[in-house]
This record gives C-alpha cells, sequence and structure tokens, in this order.
C-alpha cells in the first residue's frame, strides 16, 4: 500500500482528488482560497449579498467542472476567473437598474474590516464611501481589471491570466479605468493616498488606500454553496 504523502496537499492534488470522489478535498481547497475570491466579489460587487451569491455561484460552478480542469493555469488562477466572470455576469444583469453599491454607511461598514468599522476616522469612511461608489461607475470589464491590479494586488500578467485575456488588453482597461476615476477621486488624493511603493508604481495615476475587504473566517465544509454565508463578521 502507497503511504500517504507527508506534506500538505498541492492544489492541483486536491482538485484531482475531488474528482476522484475524495469528499473533503474541495473543502480544503475552498478553505485556502476563499478569502481573496471574496475580496475580489466584495470590491467588484460592492454588495455583500451580491458577492457571496456570486461567490456561491462561482464555487458550485467549479465544484461541478473541476473533471475540465486541464493544468494549463494554476488552479487558484482557474478559480479567480470563475469568480470574476461570475461577478461580471451579475454586473452585466445589474446595468439596466441604477444602483449606488456603497451609498449608506451600514454597506460601506460591510466593506471594511471589523477591527477599522467602529474605529475609522470619519475622513477614512469618506473616502471609502467615494472610492466605492466611483469604481462602481466603471464597466465591468475595467472594474475587474482594477480590483485585481490595483486593489488586490495582483501582477498584470497574472490578472490577464484570470481575466483570461491578453496582458496589453489589461494595462489597457486598467488605464482606462484609472483615467475616468482619477477626475472623481482627485480632492482624495492630498494627503489620503497611498504613497507606498511609489518607485515600484510610477507608471500608476496616484490612488487612495483601500484596506482589504472584510472576509470569510472558518467554514468547515466541502460544500460549495457553504460560501455564501462566509462573507458574513462575526
Amino acid at each position: 500500500m502507497a503511504a500517504e504523502p507527508s506534506g500538505p496537499l498541492s492544489d492541483s492534488d486536491l482538485l484531482a482528488r475531488h474528482v476522484a470522489g475524495d469528499p473533503d478535498a474541495f473543502g480544503e481547497l475552498v478553505r485556502r482560497h476563499r478569502d481573496r475570491l471574496w475580496a475580489v466579489a466584495l470590491r467588484t460587487l460592492g454588495d455583500r449579498e451580491e458577492a457571496a451569491d456570486a461567490v456561491q455561484d462561482a464555487l458550485i460552478s467549479a465544484f461541478r467542472a473541476a473533471h475540465t480542469f486541464r493544468g494549463q493555469s494554476a488552479v487558484t488562477t482557474w478559480l479567480h476567473r470563475i469568480t470574476v466572470n461570475a461577478c461580471l455576469d451579475r454586473v452585466r444583469k445589474a446595468s439596466s437598474r441604477k444602483t449606488a453599491p456603497v451609498d449608506d454607511a451600514e454597506r460601506l461598514d460591510q466593506l471594511m474590516e471589523p477591527h477599522e468599522s467602529a474605529e475609522a476616522p470619519a475622513e477614512r469612511q469618506d473616502l471609502q464611501r467615494e472610492l466605492f461608489a466611483a469604481l462602481a461607475t466603471l464597466p465591468a470589464e475595467q472594474r475587474a481589471a482594477l480590483v485585481l491590479v490595483d486593489m488586490q494586488g495582483y501582477p498584470v500578467a497574472e490578472a490577464a491570466r484570470i481575466l483570461d485575456v491578453p496582458v496589453g488588453t489589461v494595462k489597457s482597461r486598467c488605464a482606462r479605468g484609472r483615467a475616468r476615476l482619477a477626475p472623481q477621486l482627485t480632492h482624495l488624493r492630498s494627503g489620503t493616498g497611498d504613497s507606498e511603493g511609489s518607485g515600484s508604481e510610477g507608471n500608476r495615476t496616484p490612488r487612495a488606500s483601500v484596506p482589504p475587504a472584510a472576509g470569510p473566517r472558518d467554514a468547515d465544509t466541502s460544500d460549495p454553496a457553504a460560501a455564501k454565508g462566509g462573507g458574513g463578521r462575526t
């Protein structure tokens, strides 16, 4: 009998085990990557319930389509691509109605870390509100590119793999998105912008600092539908 591997399984191994019928493998994948998937969905959609639904839809799709994964990209890239597509589908479906995703203090509070929401200065809350409201005015594709590159910190090449578009397309979407945001956010930059890493990001439009979105904590389950409730705060 072959010995079990001593170290943690890779994402690819977990996905293969899930396809082979292991009832726990997909749950471990969810635990590993859920927080970042949640952050991408929340910042792309700007609405907690919509983001939770999008992540749930994405994980159910990944659960069912795992047998189609061929290893041409990393498992995490594949999961992010499915999640972003689920978000873009929701943005397009909602495009016919006017929305203000972070129009009130309650939703703003949900977009911030729990420890920040009660303590953050009024200035920071105003910055959050205006930044997310401005982001919501962008076309879905530009918004997704900016969330991945400028807010989640993915390299452009990785964002291109997630979005399944050429690197030049990601750069173009980010440039256009920044140009559209700049007039709305110029007044927020003085004294509140993110000055860290200015040497390596000199080609980017200065942007306001954004805290990590509050994400799900722990959920011990292999059922992807459980992720819907994962975005709540404890």
